[in-house]
């Protein structure tokens, strides 16, 4: 893929073979973001804004940055979707005041007993019931789209601006590579096993939750709970680690 060429050499006939070409992953990107979001939101919709970040991605495509097309694609593809969706303001407050509820009671409860807490637990410190819980995880779903990449920062940067294409060009550049993902390593390895196998198969495998559910042998709304929460559990942790990741916002 290194081989295309750059925005201003390229035929109107290869610019539309690239947007055919990668229309599939704009619907992958887009159907993966969808089912964390509630039913009102439409899958065509957001593949419709989805095609205009892949084909921002081609225009502006330089082969010379020593990165693939399709990581760049995916990049401006799913940026383009959640600028969308952040314009929309589609989540209540009521339901992100909740998701910040959750982040305050995992971290005051830890702090407390020195590790990760269970469910009931949470349940205790948020002074509800665990089904209660439970289902306060399934209404705030949609409130973690991209929320360990985005930092909600006073420049609007997200934490994948910290890590360089190329990690080769500065040493401090590789130094905040190899701590960044020393810390996320670090906390996923205290969070509770189950969690850690519904994320490693959701963002390495690529997994759909419906799939996920079926190796696991879950309940796919379940999954979705045990996915919202380990993600409160990281994006919680990153923030008292990582400077960038302070006031982390769930977009």
């Amino acid at each position: 893929m290194y081989g295309y060429p750059m925005s201003d050499q390229m035929s109107e006939d290869e610019r539309e073979r690239l947007i055919l070409e990668h229309l599939p992953q704009v619907r992958l990107i887009a159907r993966r973001i969808q089912e964390r979001l509630p039913e009102s939101i439409s899958l065509d919709d957001l593949i419709s804004t989805g095609v205009l970040g892949l084909i921002s991605a081609i225009d502006n495509f330089d082969a010379s940055h020593n990165v693939k097309l399709k990581t760049y694609a995916e990049y401006k593809i799913r940026g383009a979707i959640l600028d969308s969706l952040r314009g929309l303001d589609w989540a209540p407050r009521q339901k992100r005041r909740k998701s910040k509820q959750i982040e305050a009671a995992i971290a005051t409860a830890e702090q407390r007993l020195h590790t990760s807490p269970g469910e009931d637990e949470v349940a205790a410190e948020l002074g509800i019931t665990v089904d209660e819980y439970h289902e306060w995880l399934v209404e705030i779903r949609g409130l973690n789209v991209a929320s360990l990449e985005y930092a909600g920062n006073e420049q609007g940067k997200d934490l994948l601006h910290y890590i360089p294409d190329d990690g080769d060009k500065l040493p401090s550049a590789i130094l905040e590579r190899s701590e960044l993902e020393r810390l996320l390593a670090s906390s996923i390895d205290r969070i509770p096993a189950i969690e850690r196998t519904v994320l490693s198969l959701y963002y390495t495998e690529e997994l759909t939750l419906r799939e996920i559910a079926q190796v696991v042998n879950l309940h796919e709304s379940r999954i979705s709970q045990l996915k919202s929460q380990a993600i409160l559990r990281l994006r919680g942790q990153m923030a008292e680690q990582w400077p960038a990741a302070r006031g982390m916002v769930t977009a």
